[in-house]
């Protein structure tokens, strides 16, 4: 799977990786819905830090279509709220 951080480039994340990113943002979704802006910034940086960790990075001139666009890192709780879809950031 090709992932996009935003302002940021893509990687190429292994399936057998998938899961570990969407407990991540299961717990990011749960920061969310209850509004607490601490619990929000600390997962959302934990779930990016894991991408950038698992993800090889694809090279700068690679035109892939990106499968999965991740906020930034300083992206408000509002702006992140608008990019969950029915099963959070990351799809599975």
């Amino acid at each position: 799977m090709i992932v996009r951080i935003m302002g940021e480039g893509q990687v190429q994340i292994a399936e057998g990786d998938i899961d570990v990113l969407n407990a991540l943002d299961s717990e990011l979704e749960a920061a969310i819905e209850t509004d607490d802006e601490s619990q929000f910034r600390s997962k959302l940086h934990a779930l990016l830090d894991k991408v950038r960790q698992l993800g090889k990075p694809l090279p700068d001139d690679a035109l892939e279509p990106s499968e999965l666009i991740l906020p930034p890192s300083d992206a408000s709780i509002d702006e992140v709220r608008g990019m969950l879809g029915d099963s959070g950031l990351i799809p599975g």
